[in-house]
């Protein structure tokens, strides 16, 4: 009898663990869209937005032609990133997912990078880039694979990952990301260029770097391909 109780207890247990768990995420949407508007007027908020009445879509909400030209890559990393997210695309409110596109010239990087919302997965439309992940600590596996036209690589929400355009020819690909709105941190800029600037002391000690590397690394233009 009491070993019965004891396996109810347990079941109940894992039963109560799933079911917060399968409601950890964001709630689904409890209409077919939420196009975001600014009027506060004449809106309900949203997930982060405003909706317009549904009555008042139009099939521009849904679309956008952004992606049609390349970005431009004549910046130090020699990349840019082209979103095509809720705020280029208002009917994506609610529904959790955008686009980007991503340009490289010759050797171009998409440098160490995370998305603090979204899953992406990248697919290779020209070129040849050499792209990789992190793992967690303690760990910190390098996952890393050299990709061609047509080849697709996942990178897991949060973790640092980046691109690298190693062929001698202009590269691009489409990553597709689980939130309308996924957000970015590039390491470099957000840790030296951030303002106000972190203390040198905790990044001398951080980095195990001599305090005039540290600051001759914040003096520097950190170059910002995303847009997001």
């Amino acid at each position: 009898m009491k070993k019965m109780v004891a396996n109810t207890l347990a079941y109940i247990a894992l039963f109560a663990m799933a079911f917060s768990l399968a409601y950890a995420s964001d709630p689904s949407p409890l209409q077919d869209f939420c196009v975001a508007v600014n009027d506060t007027n004449a809106a309900v908020f949203v997930n982060g937005k405003f909706c317009q009445d549904p009555k008042l879509a139009t099939p521009n909400d849904f679309s956008f032609s952004g992606l049609r030209l390349p970005g431009n890559t004549s910046n130090q990393l020699g990349s840019m990133v082209t979103p095509a997210s809720v705020a280029q695309i208002p009917g994506l409110n609610t529904l959790g997912v955008s686009l980007a596109r991503v340009d490289y010239a010759p050797y171009g990087l998409n440098p160490p990078h995370t998305h603090p919302r979204a899953t992406e997965i990248l697919t290779v439309l020209e070129g040849t880039l050499y792209v990789g992940f992190v793992t967690s600590n303690p760990d910190n596996r390098l996952i890393s694979k050299v990709l061609y036209k047509g080849d697709v690589f996942v990178f897991p929400q949060g973790l640092i990952h980046f691109q690298l355009n190693v062929g001698t020819t202009n590269a691009v690909a489409i990553a597709s990301l689980s939130s309308q709105n996924p957000g970015v941190i590039t390491i470099a800029r957000a840790v030296f260029g951030s303002k106000p600037a972190i203390s040198v002391d905790v990044l001398t000690k951080a980095f195990q770097l001599d305090k005039d590397v540290v600051a001759n690394l914040q003096s520097k233009f950190w170059t910002d391909n995303h847009t997001y």
